[in-house]
Parts: structure tokens; sequence; C-alpha cells
């Protein structure tokens, strides 16, 4: 499955992060094995909204959904754990 071309925004926001190495090598093994163990994809409760996340490291997820056409769109990448 690949993944469509991120927005600006999503470009930008993995500079700023210093996430660049991290996005390339996750984007590979997503585009040839989705469910390589190192990714921990899964699909986001509720199920139905139809949104999945997998892992750039242990403290960012990328979130992405399934277009029409098969290809994986991220839409948002986040923290995936909150501070206090």
């Amino acid at each position: 499955m690949t993944i469509k071309p991120l927005r600006k925004n999503l470009e930008q926001f993995i500079k700023t992060h210093n996430l660049t190495r991290k996005w390339q090598k996750a984007k590979f093994l997503f585009e040839h094995n989705i469910r390589h163990p190192s990714l921990h994809a899964e699909l986001l409760e509720p199920r139905w909204h139809g949104i999945y996340s997998f892992r750039l490291d242990k403290r960012y997820r990328a979130l992405f959904f399934i277009t029409s056409d098969g290809r994986a769109e991220v839409f948002q990448i986040t923290n995936h754990y909150k501070k206090n």
C-alpha cells in the first residue's frame, strides 16, 4: 500500500520535530509491509470511523485512512502520550 504525498503542514511538522529519518523509515516499512512489527499499525476506536495509526517512534504516531483508490492518506501526526 502506498502513502499519498503529505500536506505541507505535515511536512513542516516532521522537519520541526526532527522526524525526517523516522518518517522515511516508517514510510518505507509501511509501503513494503503494513504489518511490520515496529509500525504497530492498528485500527482505532470507534472502528466504524476507519481511522488507523502507525508508529514513527515511541512518542509520535501517524493517523491515516484508506482512500477510495486504495492508498493511505496521512492526515495527522500526533504526540501519542500526554505530558502531565
